[in-house]
């Protein structure tokens, strides 16, 4: 493989292409060697089974980044919580929190899912179009369901886009005000914690809680830092995709009306629309081969990182047909979620959001269509509209 690293990444932020580098990428034997703007270089995963060997196999860890200088998109270098650790440490926090976000458990909240969708479209409409997809449906619906389960207080909710914004950010802040802003929203939920500590909720907050202080399975610092993984990472790919996805569906009119024709499709559409938006700007999160490791037709050294661009293995023509067509009703083969050890924990969760806030966005409004320009996010982990004018 050449070891001669290329700028990465290649995605613009605005739009939701998948650039052509990526395709050449794909074309070479191996992989290819990147430079992202901080860190080392690293080498790039853009098939498919690249990337699930990569996200799959154990001899890779993201732990060892927390050590390294390892590659990534912004200045700031801190541990990413749960996402930083391997097993078993990983395991054990993944389980104290996989319990809130079951297939049966998120089957049990839909009906609340979709009864803050409703409501946020009642809202829209009173007030007249044009509205704000993302201001207006997108960003509070998923901030709602997980400050619930977390046991936010509503009134607090709004706090959470300018911290989940500079957590996500690529550009724009210092290591410094990095550190300041996650430090504020740590010093929050710690507050929260004695909150919920003193009164007990039904929530997994309070769960989380009585396995600190009764079964000291976690130390503080962890309990915090899960609970403020669980917020950004419970509502930002979410509310992203949502505008992503009527975007896309916007451009494809035919599978707009093949939905509102047959409601019970929009389940596989959601998985599909999972395959084809290519969300992140780049590869997110380094990976340590702890010792040689064959990559299908590359080796990749002990100490050597891999970034995955699984937008890029999604649309990878050797394992989808046609991966460029939006095709409802493929085999659910994606990795939207992940793979792995970090698969997505909220999958589930955000599955039943997407698909609750597709069917009253394309049933509650017939006429759905923009009503300007879009602005879109930069310098940011994920792709999305900022704002996103539409009226019906």
């Amino acid at each position: 493989m050449d070891r001669t690293a290329v700028p990465y990444p290649f995605n613009r932020s605005e739009g939701l292409e998948l650039d052509d580098a990526y395709r050449a990428a794909q074309a070479q034997p191996g992989m290819i060697r990147v430079q992202l703007p901080f860190g080392e270089p690293a080498w790039l995963a853009t098939r498919y089974d690249q990337a699930r060997t990569v996200l799959g196999d154990r001899r890779f860890s993201t732990a060892e980044g927390v050590t390294r200088d390892a590659p990534r998109l912004r200045e700031a270098h801190i541990a990413n919580g749960i996402l930083s650790m391997d097993p078993p440490e990983h395991t054990r926090l993944r389980t104290l929190v996989a319990k809130a976000f079951t297939a049966r458990r998120v089957e049990e909240l839909r009906p609340r899912i979709r009864e803050f969708a409703e409501n946020l479209v009642d809202d829209m409409v009173a007030a007249g179009p044009p509205a704000d997809l993302v201001e207006d449906f997108a960003l509070p619906l998923p901030v709602a369901v997980i400050c619930e389960l977390l046991g936010v207080p509503a009134t607090d909710r709004p706090r959470f886009r300018r911290w989940s914004d500079d957590l996500l950010s690529t550009g724009g802040l210092t290591a410094e005000e990095f550190q300041a802003s996650f430090g504020e929203l740590r010093a929050y939920l710690g507050h929260l914690v004695e909150l919920h500590r003193a009164r007990p909720q039904d929530d997994l907050m309070s769960a989380l809680i009585a396995a600190r202080d009764e079964q000291d399975r976690l130390s503080e610092t962890e309990l915090v830092d899960l609970c403020a993984a669980v917020l950004v990472a419970g509502h930002e790919t979410t509310a992203s995709q949502i505008p992503n996805f009527v975007l896309v569906l916007l451009g494809h009119p035919e599978k707009l009306a093949e939905l509102r024709e047959r409601e019970e499709m929009i389940p596989e559409a959601v998985e599909e629309l999972m395959r084809f938006v290519p969300l992140g700007s780049g590869g997110f999160l380094a990976r340590y081969a702890t010792e040689d490791v064959r990559v299908g037709d590359a080796l990749v050294r002990a100490g050597e990182p891999v970034m995955v661009a699984i937008g890029a293995a999604n649309r990878d023509a050797t394992h989808f047909e046609a991966p460029d067509e939006l095709r409802f009703g493929r085999p659910r083969q994606h990795i939207g979620f992940g793979h792995g050890v970090h698969h997505c924990l909220g999958a589930q969760l955000a599955r039943a959001e997407l698909q609750e806030a597709l069917r009253v966005l394309l049933f509650r409004l017939p006429g759905l269509h923009l009503a300007g320009d879009v602005e879109w996010k930069t310098q940011m982990l994920v792709r999305g509209p900022r704002t996103m004018p539409i009226g019906w």
